[in-house]
């Protein structure tokens, strides 16, 4: 690829031809039932698998090649994205055989990487989605020489995330765990710029952390690490709330996404899909391909899986319902998460926080104290 066919970044100038690391691996245990058949970055979100916005947006900015660094259902990556010529990107995969942290999952997909030593090379975890400029952050780290450059994301409670203080030059100083009490709004944001070399110095085929091994390692070194600071979107879509409400921004168009198959509205159809005029659909919901959303049903700021149905007069709010589940009438649904083919019986009450499991049927007002069934 020519640099001259680099689409633009939203900075206005091309970024470098990068080569990138996407980090795949892990089970997604906190998405579950979602999860037990799919990873996590495969689940669909706004109308595509999760990972074809990031892929999207990489290419966007330059990127040319990713590399896969997968382990959980491994096969299924390719299967999904193949060569990647539907993103104009190639593709590679390579998988850990025994988990290796994010530092040995970084090292062990480096073997995929074909640019040289001094190239930088974009890291960036599968399950977070960023409105940050990935260009200015490489021409930062091009153009200071870092050894490492670290999206830090300003949040306005960084308590409940180790944060990382920089100097007043931008130099990473500490890598800090949780703490009621941070020094900073600043979070380690999951999306780092190497220098390639230095991706060569993590030990091959070990355990190896980047936050408690590689970063402070190399600080204690005296390499530059540096931080690259904003307050752009940016969300981790790990738990079944967030992974709503990243559907559902994408769908209303508060971060923009390349892979959006439509415009930004209050709600998405996919193809195939029946909603009644009498039904209210907002929030940035999803409706799946086939699914089915009957008169008098109300659903908001959820995602229904394909060939789903809500029956009429059943309310839906910021849930996950699965491929081939069923609301019935008069049903409510708040905050949950319902498994693939389940079926919530007329008349139940779900209360935040409730997950269903694939094939499980709830009978007509049936009684639910526990907060997973």
């Amino acid at each position: 690829m020519t640099q001259s066919n680099v689409p633009h970044a939203p900075g206005g100038v091309p970024a470098p031809d990068l080569q990138a690391i996407l980090l795949v691996g892990g089970q997604g245990t906190r998405l579950r039932p979602l999860t037990i058949n799919t990873p996590k970055p495969l689940l669909p979100t706004a109308g595509v698998p999760f990972l074809a916005h990031q892929l999207a947006r990489a290419r966007s900015f330059g990127v040319s090649r990713v590399v896969f660094a997968t382990s959980y259902r491994a096969e299924m990556f390719e299967e999904v994205f193949g060569d990647g010529a539907g993103f104009g990107l190639s593709l590679a995969y390579v998988t850990e055989e025994t988990p290796l942290g994010t530092g040995g999952a970084i090292r062990n997909a480096a073997r995929g990487l074909t640019c040289g030593p001094d190239a930088p090379v974009l890291i960036f975890n599968g399950d977070v989605l960023s409105g940050h400029d990935i260009a200015d952050q490489v021409r930062m780290h091009v153009d200071r020489d870092a050894a490492v450059t670290l999206h830090l994301a300003e949040v306005e409670d960084p308590s409940a995330f180790g944060c990382v203080p920089t100097d007043d030059e931008g130099r990473v100083t500490a890598f800090l765990e949780k703490t009621p009490d941070p020094v900073t709004n600043r979070i380690n944001a999951g999306c780092y710029i190497f220098k390639r070399s230095v991706i060569d110095t993590i030990p091959e085929g070990e355990v190896v952390s980047v936050e408690r091994q590689t970063f402070p390692g190399l600080i204690d070194a005296g390499a530059l690490v540096l931080g690259y600071a904003d307050r752009s979107y940016w969300l981790d879509v790990g738990t079944p709330a967030a992974f709503v409400q990243g559907s559902s921004d994408l769908v209303l168009g508060r971060l923009a996404s390349p892979a959006l198959p439509g415009a930004p509205g209050e709600h998405l159809a996919l193809a195939g899909s029946d909603v009644s005029p009498q039904a209210k659909v907002e929030g940035g919901s999803v409706i799946g391909a086939r699914a089915t959303v009957a008169a008098g049903a109300c659903v908001s700021g959820s995602v229904l899986g394909d060939d789903s149905v809500v029956a009429a007069g059943a309310v839906v709010t910021d849930s996950v319902i699965g491929t081939g589940a069923r609301i019935a009438e008069g049903a409510v649904v708040r905050g949950a998460v319902i498994g693939d083919h389940a079926v919530i019986g007329p008349r139940n009450e779900l209360p935040p926080g409730t997950r269903v499991w694939p094939g499980i049927t709830l009978p007509d007002c049936a009684i639910r104290v526990s907060s997973e069934l």
